[in-house]
């Protein structure tokens, strides 16, 4: 799904996108602001949750960005449904105006491996559409712990069944601030090999679709705590 793009000098990989937001003004200006960003190929646009999925499975794009609140389907069942359904599922970058919104941690239990604000700037959306089409998470710690501390999903007993390791869980605190896999490696002197077991494993203990969703079981499980880091 993914191509590359040649820029000066350099080869930049180039993810495909499509957009799903109810309101046209937000959605058309939005296409063409990120289409104009490096990296970024805008391939479709839908208004709701059903033209989202019935668009991702025929344009096959590598990112869906998504809003929540759309009619006739909202953004989380449109999230579970391709990300169950689907062989090959695109990644899914929930955007919303609220960082404080209860439905994007519900998003993100669905499957989303992130979330954006509409409010930042457009060359940050498509950063994050990149760095997410490229297999990491989008996220923001702090806001993340605030939203499951509102508003919980029921999934508090996940850590105590998952029965993870010491390294595991240090590994899942690690991601929860938000730090990627080389990180991880240099803050324990591991290899990124070893990091990526780690991850794996959490994962698959956890039942979590991605580590976006096992961040979301951390702070549900009171593993880690809103407005702590340490």
């Amino acid at each position: 799904m993914s191509g590359s793009d040649a820029g000066e000098g350099t080869l930049l990989p180039t993810a495909s996108l499509l957009i799903a937001d109810d309101d046209e003004v937000t959605r058309s200006g939005l296409g063409m602001l990120l289409a104009a960003q490096p990296g970024i190929t805008v391939i479709g646009e839908a208004a709701d949750g059903f033209e989202a999925v019935d668009r991702a499975r025929s344009l096959r794009p590598d990112v869906v960005l998504m809003d929540v609140r759309m009619p006739r389907r909202n953004g989380i069942e449109a999230t579970r449904q391709l990300l169950a359904e689907e062989a090959c599922p695109p990644k899914v970058v929930v955007i919303t105006t609220f960082e404080n919104d209860g439905y994007v941690t519900a998003a993100l239990s669905a499957g989303a491996s992130g979330f954006v604000l509409k409010r930042l700037p457009v060359p940050r959306i498509a950063e994050a559409v990149r760095v997410v089409a490229a297999g990491e998470a989008v996220l923001f710690p702090a806001a993340l712990g605030r939203m499951v501390a509102a508003r919980p999903l029921g999934s508090a007993e996940a850590l105590p069944r998952a029965e993870l390791t010491g390294r595991e869980e240090e590994v899942l605190r690690l991601m929860a601030t938000g730090r990627s896999n080389p990180e991880i490696a240099e803050s324990l002197t591991v290899s990124l090999e070893t990091v990526k077991t780690h991850v794996g494993n959490v994962l698959t203990k956890l039942g979590a679709q991605n580590r976006t969703h096992a961040v979301v079981i951390a702070y549900e499980s009171g593993l880690m705590v809103p407005g702590v880091t340490g």
